[in-house]
C-alpha cells in the first residue's frame, strides 16, 4: 500500500523516528538537578571517616511531600551503621543522597566536616563503595567487571576482595575462572552470584566509605552470615552504610536506624530496640523466633 506513491511502512518509520528524535532532543536539553559549584570545596586530609546527616529534609523535584524529614544521625569509621523500615520508608532515598544522586532539599550531609553539596561529585564518589539495590553487572569477564571498580587491580586484591564478598570459590569453580564470560546485565549468572560480584567489585575500590543497598537479599543465610563476618574483621577502616530487609542482617551492627514514612523513629543497637522501639519490634518479631529474639 501507498500513499501519494509513499510506502505506508515508510511513512510509519518516519513518523517514528520523528517521536523518537522528539525524545532525544529533551534528554538532552534536561537540565541536571544536581550540580557543582564553579569553586567546590575540598575534604580535609585528615581522614576521620565521619558522615553526618544533619536535620535533612529531602524531597523529589516537582514533588509536595517530603519523602524524608528531620533526619540526624551519625556514622563513624569502622562502624556499621544500618538502616531498616518497611517498603517506602525512604531507606534507598536517603542512602543515594550520599553520592549526590540527589541533593538535600534542606539541611546538610558532612563528611568530616565538610558540606557533601558543596565538594565535586566525582571527588566525593571515589571515597564511596557503592552496590544499589539493582546491581549491575557487564557484558564481558569476570574480571574486566571488576576493572571498573579498578583498572591497576592486582591478584592479591582480587583474591581477598572475592573472599570477602564469598565470591572466590565460586569463580574457581568456573573452568575459566576470572575469565568467564558475564552477559549483559549478568542474565547468566544467579542473583546471588551477581550480588556477590558486585560486592567484590565494590570492596576493590578500598573505599573510605560503603553502601551496600539490601545488597545481600539473594544470599542464602549462611553466605549472608559469612559475608557479614569478614567484612567485620577485614574492613575496620571504612565506614559502612548497610540497608537491609532482614532484621537477621542487621542484629549485630553498631547502630541501627529504624524508618517509619521518612522519618527516624528509633536508633540503637538491636537489644535497645527491641524495648524501645515498637516498630523495630513489629518487624523482628515477624522475622525471628521466640529464640532468636531472646524472650523465654
Amino acid at each position: 500500500f501507498t500513499t501519494q506513491g509513499i510506502p505506508i511502512f515508510a511513512i510509519a518509520s518516519l513518523n517514528s523516528a520523528s517521536v523518537s528524535a522528539k525524545r532525544i532532543s529533551e534528554v538532552l536539553d534536561t537540565k541536571p538537578t544536581v550540580v557543582d559549584n564553579e569553586k567546590p570545596l575540598e575534604f580535609s586530609s585528615s581522614i576521620k571517616g565521619e558522615l553526618v546527616f544533619d536535620n535533612v529534609n529531602f524531597k523529589y523535584p516537582g514533588a509536595e511531600d517530603y519523602v524524608l524529614k528531620n533526619i540526624s544521625f551519625r556514622a563513624h569509621k569502622g562502624e556499621t551503621t544500618a538502616i531498616i523500615g518497611s517498603t517506602g520508608a525512604g531507606k534507598s532515598t536517603l542512602i543515594n543522597l550520599i553520592p549526590r544522586l540527589y541533593d538535600v532539599t534542606s539541611g546538610k550531609i558532612l563528611i568530616d566536616g565538610t558540606d557533601i553539596s558543596q565538594v565535586d561529585q566525582g571527588v566525593l564518589r571515589n571515597k564511596i563503595g557503592y552496590v544499589p539495590q539493582k546491581t549491575v553487572l557487564f557484558s564481558g569477564t569476570i574480571e574486566s567487571n571488576f576493572q571498573f571498580a579498578n583498572e591497576n587491580l592486582t591478584q592479591e586484591e582480587i583474591a581477598k576482595a572475592t573472599e570477602i564478598a564469598q565470591a572466590k570459590d565460586f569463580i574457581a569453580g568456573k573452568e575459566e575462572g576470572l575469565q568467564a564470560n558475564i552477559s549483559q546485565g549478568g542474565a547468566n549468572v544467579s542473583g546471588g552470584q551477581k550480588q556477590r560480584l558486585s560486592i567484590a567489585r565494590a570492596l576493590m575500590k578500598d573505599a573510605e566509605f560503603y553502601i551496600f543497598d539490601d545488597s545481600f537479599s539473594a544470599l542464602d543465610f549462611k553466605t549472608d552470615s559469612a559475608l557479614r563476618q569478614a567484612l567485620h574483621t577485614n574492613v575496620k577502616d571504612a565506614t559502612i552504610m548497610l540497608i537491609a530487609q532482614r532484621v537477621s542482617t542487621i542484629m549485630q551492627a553498631d547502630q541501627i536506624i529504624v524508618l517509619d514514612e521518612g522519618e527516624i523513629v528509633g536508633i540503637g543497637k538491636h537489644e535497645y530496640l527491641l524495648e524501645n522501639c515498637s516498630v523495630y519490634k513489629d518487624i523482628a518479631e515477624s522475622q525471628l523466633s521466640k529464640e532468636e529474639l531472646g524472650n523465654e
